[in-house]
């Protein structure tokens, strides 16, 4: 039997169990032409389940998101957690991404039909709300259907625990024994064999109430100075939480993107659904431009993450995360007597000196909420990739809709002095020192590019950047204080920073630059000549 043949055996009977016309006649077509180079993505590999779930592109075959895998990865979540408890639980949300809705019912129903209670809220919603019904209503787990900031034919699947994770990610070993359960059932079952069931519970106005009112109580109502403040969920599930929110703390009424208010998992108006990448807020800021507006506020689409701009003399300016991170890690450090600020190995030492100047302790994690939301004690943990959990307690992971609204609180407050944000981190930057911090992504079709380039640089790494010599560190050995990763990380002789290592959730090769200057002009310089030497040192995986 040829290669060819055995691929169109496997396609068949993946197309005869697929309740999905769409993936079906999709597939029919790929087995009618014999397109072996269309069907080989498809099925020479399959979409692995990980700490981050899973997450790829919408598409027939086991290498694709779609029904018949989204119900085998249900069954094996399900299976994991009867393992553990006689009675487990598991609360199911979904976000505006194609077939969001349908693979939560799919996921309602397949473990519903193995005896276990499930939860369905009742519309999309933000991937916040399902972190928090998962403590709040003590659930065994959680499960999101959403695939975040990732391209518009991506979907994914994200999974929280509850018991000793206190509703945070999964991690190791935890993914590998779930995705072990999966291939159980991916091999002894199809989709049709799968137990199923409508006796599952659908929640909505009750959790919704509850997920406002703790955001109310530890983001504050707002101080009456009226701010023209732009909002965009970019055609994702922000708005139906953010509107309701702001209205009752107290706000004005937000100025919208119209264009991108209401989810489309199609989203028309962005290349990529990132507020991270080039372009995407274009159209806030030029309807902030038209209103003459103090701030803007996007939420990426499951509104997990947060990115405000602020005008200059030459047009409007993201703040990088760190810089938002500052702003909200000193707010919510001055008040406390006690507990834990962390962050990520690949966001600013800022962080540190601002436990420091406060007595607090100070932790630093691998890359990810399901390290960050886990540090004792944390009051506050934040990602250079938007990601901000302000309220640990009630959300185990990072919230873009409760950081916004503490944001656009302390806007308010400093414009009640006169003053705007560009001012608050200049006090901030002469306290603490001035940091500052950037990016490259290399964003790739073949994943190869990026372990070509993590070995190379592995094996012979550069002795200088930027003209200065360096230490270099290979994460993947891993330290006391922390676990072994694949990251590879450069200090140069004036503290000057770089890490390498791959996304965790998109095909991109990362490199996160540092400097720390005497003044914040200083800082920039230093961080330029160094992100140019950096491309120059990436420029052959280009």
């Amino acid at each position: 039997m040829t290669e060819l043949q055995t691929l169109l055996i496997q396609a068949q009977a993946w197309h005869d169990q697929d309740p999905d016309p769409v993936t079906r006649a999709e597939l029919a077509e790929l087995i009618q032409a014999k397109d072996e180079a269309a069907l080989v993505p498809r099925f020479s590999s399959r979409l692995a389940f990980g700490t981050a779930g899973l997450r790829g592109e919408l598409g027939a075959g086991p290498n694709r998101m779609n029904r018949v895998l989204v119900a085998q990865a249900a069954a094996g979540i399900g299976r994991y957690l009867l393992t553990k408890e006689s009675t487990p639980s598991v609360v199911i949300g979904f976000d505006g991404r194609v077939n969001s809705d349908v693979f939560a019912k799919d996921s309602a129903e397949v473990l519903a039909g193995m005896g276990i209670r499930v939860l369905l809220l009742d519309q999309m919603g933000p991937t916040p709300l399902v972190a928090f019904a998962t403590r709040e209503l003590g659930m065994s787990a959680g499960i999101m259907v959403t695939a975040s900031h990732n391209p518009p034919r991506d979907n994914g699947y994200k999974v929280y625990l509850g018991g000793s994770f206190n509703g945070s990610q999964i991690i190791s070993p935890v993914d590998t024994d779930i995705s072990k359960e999966i291939d159980h059932v991916a091999s002894s079952e199809t989709f049709a064999s799968l137990n199923k069931s409508s006796e599952y519970e659908v929640i909505g106005d009750e959790i919704r109430e509850q997920y406002l009112q703790s955001v109310l109580a530890v983001a504050g109502t707002v101080v009456k100075k009226s701010l023209k403040v732009v909002y965009t969920p970019l055609h994702g599930v922000g708005w139906a939480t953010v509107e309701p929110l702001f209205a009752r703390a107290g706000s004005e009424s937000l100025i919208t993107v119209d264009q991108q208010i209401q989810p489309d998992g199609s989203f028309p108006t962005v290349a990529f659904p990132n507020p991270e990448e080039p372009g995407a807020l274009d159209l806030a800021f030029a309807i902030a431009t038209d209103y003459k507006a103090d701030l803007i506020i996007a939420n990426d689409p499951d509104a997990d993450r947060l990115a405000i701009a602020l005008p200059t003399d030459n047009g409007w300016q993201r703040l990088t995360g760190d810089q938002v991170g500052l702003i909200l890690a000193d707010e919510i450090a001055k008040t406390a007597s006690s507990g834990t600020l962390a962050c990520s190995i690949v966001s600013s030492s800022a962080l540190a000196e601002v436990a420091k100047h406060y007595g607090l302790e100070f932790k630093q994690t691998l890359t990810g909420f399901k390290w960050i939301s886990k540090v004792p004690n944390l009051i506050f943990g934040y990602e250079e990739a938007l990601g901000y959990c302000i309220d640990p307690k009630h959300v185990a992971d990072k919230d873009g809709i409760s950081a916004a609204l503490m944001l656009s609180n302390i806007a308010r407050r400093e414009a009640l002095a006169g003053r705007t944000l560009w001012d608050l981190l200049a006090e901030l930057g002469n306290r603490y020192g001035h940091f500052a911090t950037g990016q490259i992504s290399i964003r790739v079709t073949d994943l190869g590019v990026i372990s070509t380039a993590m070995s190379t640089l592995r094996a012979n790494p550069p002795k200088e950047l930027a003209g200065k010599s360096l230490t270099f560190t290979d994460m993947a050995i891993g330290s006391e204080a922390l676990p072994a990763t694949d990251g590879l990380m450069f200090v140069l002789s004036d503290n000057r920073r770089v890490i390498v290592r791959p996304s965790g959730t998109e095909p991109k090769l990362k490199c996160y630059l540092q400097a720390v200057g005497e003044g914040a002009v200083e800082a920039e310089q230093m961080l330029s000549e160094l992100t140019e030497s950096c491309r120059e040192l990436l420029a052959d995986f280009n």
